[in-house]
């Protein structure tokens, strides 16, 4: 047996590990950065890859699994992953196999009847949520989970509405970069808009809470619910692991005219978080003119090189920032 990586994969390999994961009801990942495959005689016996920090398309041949196979990939995967920078790592998988993981170093952080997400540092979720300013808890205590991207009037006109009715609130900016802006520049602006709000933190998400461009769905045969599954994934992940420790009541989200995304996410929301007793209050968007104030239309006229349309639309913080890196000028 030899192994064989990609990097990313591609040609014959690629084919191979296509058809090898499709008789494991499993998806390949286009995603994925790098791939190993365990070989005999031209033949794929186990295979696995790595987007970032998160191991995915994991599998091993029917007749040969718990022969040690698994651990072989997972070993080639964190070594890589390692040697890339990552050392903290997730892993999402169909609730049944999460005990062959778990007995190769992960632990779960939470999981619904369609996914498990597990990380390979014990209690690395309580760990994070532990480490974020919790000044006050007691009485009503709000939080708000916004992508900011950039931070718009909207993002602040949400924030500003939902302090003045609570005693505290959270306000949680996405850390991944697949976004935009990238996320240290969404969690400055976001700070430097709420600065004067006194009752208000703002915290990054960690690893912890995903979105639409990092979950896999590879093992996920009914796309339809992808979404769905995500979502649910996401809140349970919140009301187990930020709500509780955070003494959080009340989950604000503004109105969503734009994003089927958000829509859906919101509609589960509201299904999900009452059941855990968090309170799920629907902000009606900031409207200029006869429009609602979004990053998306921030975004447009920034590619249409119209800096000063935006100034009505932004912080000033934000604005600034902008003019300062230049995207006075048209971004091709």
């Amino acid at each position: 047996m030899e192994f064989v990586y990609g990097r990313p994969v591609a040609g014959e390999l690629k084919k191979k590990t296509i058809r090898f994961l499709r008789e494991a009801s499993l998806d390949f990942d286009e995603s994925a950065e790098f791939t190993v495959c365990l070989m005999e005689n031209g033949e794929i016996l186990a295979t696995g890859s790595r987007q970032g920090k998160v191991l995915k398309c994991l599998a091993v041949l029917k007749d040969i699994r718990g022969s040690g196979l698994a651990a072989r990939i997972v070993t080639e995967l964190v070594k890589d992953a390692v040697s890339a920078g990552f050392a903290h790592l997730f892993l999402y998988t169909k609730p049944e196999s999460g005990r062959i993981f778990e007995a190769l170093g992960f632990y779960p952080v939470a999981g619904t009847e369609d996914v498990l997400l597990l990380e390979n540092v014990k209690n690395g979720a309580e760990k994070f949520v532990s480490s974020l300013d919790c000044p006050i808890k007691e009485g009503k205590i709000g939080c708000i989970v916004a992508n900011c991207n950039p931070m718009t009037n909207g993002h602040l006109y949400l924030a500003e509405t939902a302090a003045r009715s609570c005693d505290f609130l959270h306000l949680f900016i996405p850390s991944e970069d697949c976004s935009r802006f990238p996320a240290d520049v969404r969690m400055m602006l976001a700070k430097r808009a709420v600065s004067h709000l006194r009752n208000v933190a703002v915290h990054p998400t960690g690893d912890y809470l995903t979105s639409a461009a990092t979950f896999p769905d590879y093992f996920i045969r009914d796309k339809a619910r992808v979404e769905n599954i995500r979502c649910m994934l996401d809140l349970v992940v919140f009301a187990r692991k930020f709500a509780g420790p955070l003494h959080i009541t009340t989950r604000f989200v503004g109105s969503e005219p734009f994003s089927r995304t958000a829509d859906c996410y919101n509609r589960v929301m509201k299904e999900y978080l009452p059941s855990r007793k968090i309170e799920v209050e629907i902000v009606p968007r900031l409207e200029i003119g006869s429009s609602a104030v979004s990053a998306g239309r921030v975004r447009e006229l920034l590619d249409e090189g119209k800096l000063e349309k935006v100034r009505e639309l932004v912080p000033l913080a934000t604005y600034d920032y902008l003019k300062k890196a230049g995207w006075h000028e048209r971004r091709e």
